[in-house]
């Protein structure tokens, strides 16, 4: 079992040998073309548009620009190093050809016992330099796979046009998750009626929420720079570049690699909330703000190529939100003020936005004549402009002066909050427009959206309708997707938060305690003071807190305050995690109506329960159920309800299928609850985008393998830490990502979907419950798994890292119920374990009779759905490795808990069999894309030497004495800082390896 679990195919050894060997500075002999030769062959048949990492081995032509390429950055860095550390360059070199020599030859021990020793034997500073060598090259192997992702895009889309050269070639790639590519398939081979797939296209909603779940390891000044060799990467492969443009590319790339070396990489404060609310904004702002309306361009050509329609300017299949700002749930750093300066910000930094639009439109629209009788009237409406004959011109002018209005306004306010923000910039645009004292702030997205509108209908009618399709239309679609807010504001608070603010006002009122009622009293209580028009308290009492509030009591109900003077675009849902009864939702409707949000003046939010653990998840639908049966509820929602369903805590209450399963059954249930009522259901996933959290890298499959009838063309899910990054991190990864969603959301519209049979229903329940059985004896009946978790991995170090403000327990004193899903899953992925993702599996798939394997077999042969689970588990299992486990066992451990060290891998064994036995084939990765065998193929001789050096540096940190010791010497500190540095790039670099960290 070892030797397969570790070992890449032999062809792919001596790829990894080639290209590691390759980028070596000492070894460039070999040119791209000569490592193309030893490139396995045998075809390809995955979409041309998938990351390396989700392949299954290099392809021989394909992939020969993308060695070409590490081997440039490789060589350049090791130039680097070599140049500015010979001792650290000797160290990194030794432990990459160990490294390359274990991957060609996984039985030989002497190479994994020679790193060890290296290990051992290094001197802090040179580990320091060794780790940041490894996490940069692997960063690096990383960018130039995201300029290779998007140059298959662009081969395969040139094949494509050389053999159609019709008109219906279209912008977007003809590959099945490319919107182009399904609609082909619905059109030519499901014989979907055009109209009903327009609109359907139309109306679907997709929106990703961006929230600051601490896993993007990397600074943000760090990350510019990596994506700028992307871009640096592309530029070297025009075929007009002149060779001195060409060397002073390189010579750019060469000078940024030196940077990076010359670089801090470690973040050495935890980032404020607003500073996470910035990188988040960043996202937006560099990237997004002109990939989307460059995708609805392509996807507009699109439509009118296959569908011969034009699609409405103010379409907005995708739209963005963000927690950053409004998570609570166990984040003190995120409070009331904070959320209103973040929201407040964004607002800022969207009417800066508009406003440089604005201005270029501005310039172009210079236009004096042809005008419709609309926009005459408007530009009449306009009191004051030295724009007299171009009326465009009179009408945009205005809107400058009033989105000049607004990024006063909010400046004012920031400045009145004493806040940190940047505000110097769009000076130069407000000196030219004198007047804007004079007009009112633009608050609503109406207001800005209404006269372009006019404006793009004008030129349209009166001949300039190529001009309409141009900025304007680009202008038009931000506005719809983004508003003046940039982003609306989601807010998160933990159930129990309600609870005790409740509780606080029945105990002043008089009336009791609300905490000690049961579930039938709170809800008569509640529905009673819904109806009522008497409030509860007045908010002045609780600003002053003359009532003497807890202070976090009255921090909760501080919130509704600001949520309240709010503009309602700037706030999306109101999400209430650990939410298991109707009461919790019913608790936050009455709070919004006590500070004056209403469905009237349209300041409610809409109420979003969270169902996370594995009892909430079973009970949901009985809890929805009362829900819909409160009138006053239902009279308040518009026939609407959003559920929100949490992948990475159930799967840590109770393992990876037991959890898919009651995801699955749940949402099954909800939906006919909801149908059953009349109420139109969204659910809101919480996957978190990585693997270990419930994602799906194969984001167009997965979305097809939902429970039947779940999603209805409405789409709700969160993006979160590095894989905001790696979906968002340029323009054109973010068009792909965008290109995926649209076109899975609408395939899954049409698909014919499978629905399980009892059958099959019977035998997950069964496996889920010997599943959910067997995951719990180990981790939570088994005395010995919390201190052996806590000893074996760098669960406890991962709080150094610094990479997100909120407490990595939601109770600082408990176990592993307390910690939050990310370290958990973190831990696990950085021993190459990743034990939190099939543990439990193998004693499901395996406890019952040859008639159940049976089943299983034709499930997995006929239920997309379980499919992606094993699959999914597949891939998580081929990227663990014994012989790394095993060193941290024996390094780290204390003797009493080896043993369990050994039953855990052995259940691994017992899991990885039965996949196999599931799935009928040797290949653990399965027929699930996500291999991570081409990409193993480069990284695995850097990962597995970053694996070795970090184990040791845990073994030696938690030798040294405390910070506090009197035995810290002087000296002994400075030496344990520099390995607590060259650790935490350990971390970093298994993360970027890895592809994956929580």
């Amino acid at each position: 079992f070892v030797t397969k679990q570790t070992s890449p195919a032999a062809d792919d050894d001596v790829v990894s040998t080639t290209i590691a060997a390759a980028s070596d500075a000492t070894t460039l002999a070999a040119t791209a073309e000569d490592l193309a030769t030893l490139i396995p062959h045998g075809g390809n048949n995955i979409p041309e548009s998938q990351p390396l990492s989700q392949e299954t081995q290099l392809d021989p032509v394909a992939d020969a620009p993308l060695i070409s390429d590490i081997e440039m950055l490789s060589s350049t860095l090791a130039a680097v190093v070599e140049k500015e550390n010979p001792a650290v360059y000797k160290l990194y070199t030794e432990f990459r050809k160990l490294g390359m020599d274990r991957a060609a030859n996984p039985d030989d021990v002497e190479s994994f016992n020679l790193m060890t020793k290296l290990a051992i034997d290094m001197k802090p500073d040179d580990a320091l330099g060794v780790m940041k060598t490894f996490s940069i090259a692997l960063n690096l192997v990383n960018a130039a796979e995201v300029h290779h992702r998007m140059r298959l895009v662009r081969e395969n889309d040139k094949e494509e046009m050389a053999e159609d050269s019709s008109s219906r070639v279209g912008p977007l790639p003809m590959i099945e998750d490319s919107i182009r590519g399904t609609m082909e398939i619905l059109l030519e081979e499901d014989g979907v009626d055009p109209e009903a797939l327009f609109q359907k296209l139309i109306t679907q909603k997709c929106e990703i929420v961006l929230t600051a779940h601490p896993t993007e390891v990397n600074r943000k000044t760090i990350l510019r720079k990596y994506r700028k060799i992307s871009e640096l990467l592309a530029y070297l492969e025009r075929p007009d570049i002149h060779p001195f443009e060409r060397a002073e590319a390189l010579n750019e790339v060469r000078g940024i690699v030196a940077a990076i070396w010359g670089s801090d990489e470690i973040r050495r404060n935890k980032p404020t909330v607003q500073k996470e609310a910035a990188g988040g904004n960043a996202v937006i702002e560099s990237v997004l703000w002109d990939a989307i309306p460059s995708y609805l361009r392509k996807l507009d050509a699109q439509c009118r190529v296959t569908l011969g329609r034009k699609l409405p300017v103010e379409t907005a299949p995708i739209k963005f939100a963000s927690w950053i700002g409004g998570d609570r749930d166990g984040n003190p750093n995120c409070t009331p003020e904070v959320t209103l300066e973040v929201v407040t910000h964004q607002r800022l930094r969207a009417a800066k936005l508009f406003l440089n639009e604005l201005n270029v439109l501005y310039s172009e629209l210079a236009i004096s004549s042809r005008f419709s009788n609309e926009l005459v009237d408007l530009a009449a409406s306009v009191v004051e402009s030295e724009d007299k004959i171009e009326k465009y011109r009179r009408v945009i002018g205005h809107l400058r002066k009033r989105l000049v209005r607004t990024v006063k306004e909010c400046e004012a306010k920031l400045n009145d909050m004493d806040s940190s923000v940047d505000l110097a910039s769009a000076e130069h645009s407000r000196s030219a427009l004198s007047g804007w004292e004079d007009v009112e702030p633009i608050v609503k997205a109406e207001e800005l959206l209404s006269p372009l509108r006019v404006i793009y209908d004008s030129l349209v009618e009166t001949g300039f309708e190529l001009v309409a399709d141009g900025h304007v239309s680009d202008i038009i679609r931000r506005v719809a997707v983004f508003g003046l807010t940039l982003v609306p504001l989601d807010i998160r608070e933990e159930s129990t938060r309600h609870t005790l603010a409740l509780d606080a006002i029945t105990r002043h009122l008089g009336i009791g305690s609300y905490k000690e009622w049961d579930e039938n009293a709170r809800l008569n209580w509640l529905q009673s003071e819904m109806n009522s028009r008497r409030p509860l308290f007045l908010i002045s009492d609780i600003e002053t807190n003359s009532i003497g509030l807890d202070p976090d009591i009255r921090k909760t109900l501080m919130v509704y305050k600001v949520a309240g003077e709010l503009e309602p675009e700037s706030l999306g849902a109101y999400v209430i995690s650990q939410a298991n009864t109707a009461s919790d939702v019913l608790a936050v409707m009455l709070l919004q109506k006590q500070f004056g949000m209403t469905k009237n003046n349209g300041k409610l939010m809409r109420v979003v329960p969270l169902f996370e653990t594995l009892d909430d998840l079973t009970n949901s639908p009985e809890q929805l159920e009362a829900l819909f049966g409160v009138n006053s509820y239902i009279g308040s929602i518009n026939g609407k309800q959003e559920v929100m369903v949490g992948y990475s805590d159930s799967a840590k209450d109770a393992g990876r299928l037991a959890a898919c399963w009651a995801q699955y059954i749940a949402q099954e249930a909800m939906s006919k609850v909801a149908h059953k009522h009349g109420i139109e259901i969204t659910f809101f996933h919480g996957k978190g985008g990585t693997v270990g959290r419930g994602g799906n890298p194969a984001l167009y499959r997965a979305i097809l393998a939902h429970p039947p009838h779940t999603i209805n063309g409405r789409f709700r899910v969160t993006e979160q830490g590095e894989m905001i990054r790696q979906n968002f991190g340029s323009s054109e990864i973010a068009q792909r990502s965008l290109d995926i969603y649209t076109a899975a959301l609408l395939r899954e519209s049409f698909v014919k979907q499978v629905e399980p049979k009892q059958e099959w229903r019977d035998e997950m329940q069964r496996v889920s419950e010997a599943s959910c059985a067997a995951y719990r004896h180990t981790v939570r009946d088994d005395p010995r798994f919390v201190p052996y978790f806590r000893q074996a991995t760098p669960e406890l170090e991962l709080g150094m890292l610094n990479i997100g403000s909120r407490p990595a327990k939601r109770n600082p004193k408990g176990g592993v119920e307390s910690l939050r899903a990310i370290p958990w899953t973190f831990a696990w992925a950085q021993t190459r374990m990743h034990l939190s993702a099939w543990l439990g599996v193998g004693a499901g798939l395996s406890s019952g009779t040859e008639e159940d394997k049976r089943v299983l077999r034709e499930m997995y042969d006929e239920w997309p759905w379980f499919r992606e689970i094993i699959s999914l588990i597949s891939m998580l299992i081929s990227k663990t490795d014994f012989s790394i486990t095993k060193n941290y066992d024996e390094l780290l451990v204390d003797p009493s808990l080896m043993s369990l060290g050994d039953e855990v891998r052995n259940k691994l064994v017992e899991t990885r069999q039965s996949v196999i036995d599931v799935s009928g084939t040797e290949d653990i990765g399965g027929p699930h894309i996500q291999l991570m065998r081409a990409s193993s193929t480069i990284r695995n001789p850097y990962v597995d030497s970053i694996n070795v050096v970090q184990a040791e540096l845990l073994r030696v940190l938690r030798s040294m004495p405390e910070d506090d010791s009197p035995d810290l010497t002087p000296e002994l500190k400075k030496l344990k800082n520099t390995r607590i540095d060259a650790l935490l790039l350990s971390i970093k670099g298994i993360s970027h390896g890895m592809k994956n960290s929580g």
